[in-house]
């Protein structure tokens, strides 16, 4: 049975799904090339935009104005390499080895947590740092979720409408990671588990009066979580108002709106951008888009927002085609992660949501970010191989 025939929510694992695809004799399809090459241009993009983002701050901090930009182009090639690795690795072994990942996981959220272990930075302790390469477990819970989730609900799809086996047992250990994320603390890596997680809860088949009556715990728990610690409020109400307090809270907000405006339709020229020169907050991290903006314009921002869009499209479309449903939902979680937080970024810099402290995948500096992007490239190209392999 073809469980794409089905409504969403109403898949069953075939009884008979054929031998396994990744033990099949015959052809390797290879390359999804379009993936590949789509994948490629935002990581190109993303080296350019660090180096021409991050060239004055690195003068003047490192003496080296190609620090970043080295580093970056050091964390793509071994992040491309990794890509290759993840498309020749049949992702039904995940399904055998995914209580031993999340318990690594949970294990490094924990560990991140000590002094000594961790670094702390800014009041904030999320980085395991080995010499000058630091690593953010926080970024790959959100793949160790999925593929949980994605186990999950597969094993559980004939119970997944109940309340405590379908909606409440994930969630419970979703809250988990989520607990010791914010114990970090990250906000913002927090709340995008959440909405990773309601997305695949309801691709998946629980019920929507059980994910719309969760709604009711996040507002008081939102009130605690912002309202109740001071620079989370100043962030909302720089968010309401950034004029208010143009020199305080609202002073980056207000300069990615600066570097917005004044891009014009295209741009001041690359390497032209003068919000960069110590107005923005790390402007080659999280506000790499009004960047982009500044130097290439509106232009430049429909196209990135563009192709974050094709490949959102792309890899839905591609992850319906699985034949089994645990390749579907994998390839699903895959495809809203991304795209998620690539339109969240967009969003915070151009003053539609609160800062959140987000980057912009595969274009912002950072080795875990892009690392973790590319992976999952990789796990999806051997997903959608493995589905073209089994229809030919």
């Amino acid at each position: 049975m073809n469980p794409l025939s089905e409504p969403l929510g109403l898949f069953e694992e075939p009884a008979a799904a054929g031998p396994d695809p990744a033990r099949e004799q015959g052809r390797d399809p290879g390359f999804d090339f379009m993936s590949l090459g789509l994948t490629l241009v935002l990581v190109l993009l993303g080296i350019v935009m660090v180096y021409s983002a991050s060239s004055r701050l690195a003068a003047e901090r490192y003496h080296n104005s190609f620090y970043f930009v080295q580093k970056q182009v050091g964390f793509a090639l071994f992040g491309f390499l990794a890509l290759v690795c993840f498309r020749f690795i049949p992702y039904q072994v995940y399904r055998r080895w995914v209580y031993w990942i999340m318990g690594a996981s949970a294990l490094s959220l924990v560990l991140v947590l000590i002094p000594g272990i961790g670094t702390r930075v800014g009041g904030a302790s999320r980085w395991f740092r080995f010499g000058g390469i630091s690593f953010q477990p926080a970024e790959f819970s959100k793949l160790v979720l999925i593929l949980f989730l994605a186990y999950s609900m597969t094993k559980k799809q004939a119970v997944i409408k109940s309340l405590t086996k379908g909606f409440l047992f994930h969630v419970g250990v979703v809250l988990i990671f989520v607990a010791l994320v914010l114990a970090e603390p990250d906000l913002g890596m927090a709340i995008s588990i959440l909405l990773l997680t309601g997305v695949l809860l309801f691709v998946g088949g629980v019920r929507l009066k059980h994910l719309s009556l969760s709604l009711l715990a996040v507002f008081p728990l939102a009130y605690f979580l912002v309202w109740q610690v001071p620079y989370r409020r100043a962030r909302v109400l720089s968010y309401l108002n950034p004029w208010g307090d143009p020199l305080g809270s609202g002073f980056h907000l207000i300069h990615s709106f600066y570097a917005f405006g004044s891009g014009g339709l295209t741009g001041q020229g690359l390497g032209e951008s003068h919000q960069k020169l110590f107005y923005l907050p790390e402007p080659h991290t999280d506000f790499i888009f009004s960047i982009i903006a500044e130097e290439l314009g509106f232009l430049g921002v429909l196209a990135v927002a563009l192709l974050f869009l094709f490949f959102m499209v792309r890899s839905l479309r591609l992850a319906l085609k699985g034949r089994d449903l645990f390749g579907l939902y994998l390839a699903t979680g895959i495809s809203v992660m991304i795209s998620l937080q690539a339109f969240i970024n967009m969003l915070v810099v151009m003053g539609l949501l609160p800062t959140k402290g987000l980057t912009l995948p595969f274009i912002s500096y950072g080795g875990t970010s892009l690392l973790l992007n590319l992976v999952c490239v990789g796990i999806l190209m051997n997903i959608t191989a493995q589905n073209r392999k089994e229809a030919t």
